[in-house]
């Protein structure tokens, strides 16, 4: 990716030219156009890394609203960037039965996990981060825990509960900041639900952030926040924010892939769209003439 915007070299801030925000709204387009969807914090270290600006919670600033302007320019699509902290909650209602059908057509799933050994969950310790890891748990099936930090004694309880009532080894795959709260937080999700599914078989890895991958990757880093955690805690911190999303999706994916019998997914697939055609022919066959009068 060649970007020759370079704001960060300057030592002495100024009003940035016409010109300079013109190469700086390129760049950023560039970015989100092959990483998509991105957070904007995610943007934001992508931007650091390519030297567009430093790193620094100004510099943030000025790209959340470099961004914000673009959409509202109409010169950067909304979908691109993803914001899962908020959300509207509603009941699904349908005019028809057939509409029923048709909606249950369009969105009917084959279970993938079915044949399966395990079962397998992601959990995200950021809610913002969840619009970029759900095109993948989506397209294998697989529900997204996210955490916000150290989860409630509900939420895991509610976690525990749906691994307990299985009868397969659950593999829980865990993201987060490499920093005192992210590892703690961690520690604590596996403490607590294997306090509350006694007897279960939980094998509970951390896949991202990890040393190797802040070293093999040369993720930016960021100032280690001040909390009651970070006793003993040296260095800097890495958020989950800084990997790359099209890396960060690919991680999930090879450790999803690895635990489905080969040529599954694709056989799974086949069969689910035959029987997704099944109930849209009846549908129209007639599946939804049997309206109550």
């Amino acid at each position: 990716m060649e970007i020759s915007f370079n704001p960060a070299s300057r030592k002495k801030r100024h009003k940035a030219t016409r010109a300079e925000m013109a190469a700086l709204k390129a760049a950023l387009f560039q970015i989100v156009a092959i990483q998509r969807p991105m957070t904007v914090r995610q943007v934001f270290y992508q931007a650091t890394v390519h030297g567009l600006v430093e790193k620094t919670e100004q510099a943030y600033d000025r790209i959340q609203w470099t961004l914000a302007q673009m959409r509202k320019d109409g010169d950067l699509p909304y979908s691109w960037l993803t914001d899962s902290s908020r959300g509207v909650y509603r009941v699904d209602s349908f005019d028809t039965p057939q509409d029923a059908i048709e909606a249950t057509a369009r969105f009917y799933r084959k279970s993938l996990w079915a044949e399966a050994d395990v079962r397998v969950e992601i959990w995200c310790e950021k809610d913002a981060l969840s619009g970029v890891i759900l095109p993948i748990t989506n397209e294998y099936d697989l529900g997204l825990y996210v955490a916000r930090g150290f989860a409630s004694l509900s939420y895991l309880h509610a976690a525990a509960e749906e691994i307990a009532a299985s009868d397969k080894p659950t593999i829980i795959y865990h993201l987060g900041d490499h920093d005192p709260s992210g590892l703690l937080a961690a520690i604590k999700i596996e403490e607590t639900l294997r306090d509350l599914a006694p007897g279960s078989d939980i094998r509970f890895e951390r896949l991202a952030v990890t040393e190797y991958q802040i070293r093999q990757w040369n993720l930016p880093a960021r100032p280690t926040k001040k909390s009651s955690h970070d006793r003993g805690w040296r260095g800097q911190s890495i958020e989950l924010d800084a990997i790359p999303p099209a890396m960060l999706r690919e991680l999930i994916r090879v450790v999803i892939e690895q635990h489905l019998p080969r040529d599954q997914f694709k056989v799974l697939k086949i069969a689910e769209e035959s029987e997704r055609a099944f109930l849209r022919q009846w549908a129209v066959d007639g599946g939804g003439d049997d309206q109550p009068s």
